[in-house]
């Protein structure tokens, strides 16, 4: 899977709504996953706002989320540009993060998310606010044995 580059808009308790109506416009599957889905906020009050949306419709891909309670929010400074891959496009993800803090700053650093791919959040020198995501390697497959180790021989009873 090529790297994404995606729109990332936020939202004060509108998100939900706001990408039904893009779905309305663009088609597409529209996934939902709530801060409640993740355990994801201590504030009850929180549980069913959007932790993360994604809409994908054909080759666009928009995503979006409401912004929790204790983060500022102001309209006309919500989205920030999203990067994301799979694990093998992690070696290609963290060079892009390494460039694009350089002299800007982590607000979430790259690591281990609850939902667990890798994630993080910075803004650059230019004051644009930046998403890495590197998707989570898919859990190998059971191995199967081989050879079961076979029942020793008895000598035949003469």
């Amino acid at each position: 899977m090529p790297v994404l580059l995606t729109p990332y808009l936020s939202f004060r308790d509108e998100a939900r709504a706001a990408m039904e109506f893009y779905q309305s416009i663009f088609g597409g599957e529209l996934r939902l996953d709530t801060f409640g889905d993740f355990d994801a906020s201590e504030d009850p009050a929180e549980a069913e706002k959007i932790m993360h949306g994604h809409l994908v419709a054909g080759d666009l891909n928009l995503m979006g989320a409401d912004t929790p309670n204790e983060m500022p929010f102001e309209a006309g400074t919500n989205f920030a540009v999203s990067l994301s891959g799979e694990p093998e496009d992690e070696a290609r993800l963290r060079e892009y993060w390494d460039r694009l803090i350089e002299d800007g700053a982590a607000t979430v650093e790259l690591e281990t998310s609850p939902w667990g791919d890798a994630f993080g959040m910075l803004v650059d020198r230019y004051g644009i606010q930046w998403m890495v995501a590197i998707g989570r390697p898919s859990p190998a497959a059971p191995t199967e044995r081989a050879h079961e180790p076979s029942a020793p021989e008895r000598p035949a009873e003469g």
